[in-house]
């Protein structure tokens, strides 16, 4: 049993210094609006959104924002939010095509702003 609790302990220190290592570079933060409902919508956002060490986003479903933490030397803020966009999720500077919204799931589409931003193509 003590060794057992012991690989583990070998294992999380591993792991911690790993993920230690894999954080971004040239960080830039920033709050963005993001159009959605529910935790499914959660997971597709930020699976679009993040890219290992370049990128990361965790958005909140109540208030509709999203952290996003990206390295500035590798990409921008446009082209994370076009990602989103090209997901189905309306962002405050690009508008998901009416195709990719229609195929999200019922509890996801959510009610979408008649908007002048840009379409995502």
């Amino acid at each position: 049993m003590k060794s057992i609790k012991k690989l583990l302990m070998v294992v999380t220190l591993l792991l911690s210094v790993i993920s230690a290592n894999a954080q971004i570079k040239n960080k830039t933060t920033e709050t963005v609006k993001i159009n959605g409902n529910c935790g499914m919508c959660k997971k597709t956002i930020e699976t679009a959104a993040n890219i290992e060490k370049t990128a990361k986003v965790t958005w909140d479903p109540t208030s509709q924002t999203a952290v996003v933490i990206y390295d500035k030397k590798k990409t921008t803020l446009d082209a994370i939010l076009k990602r989103i966009a090209h997901a189905g999720y309306d962002n405050e500077k690009f508008t998901a095509l009416d195709s990719v919204y229609n195929n999200l799931h019922g509890c996801c589409q959510y009610d979408r702003e008649k908007s002048v931003l840009k379409k995502s193509k």
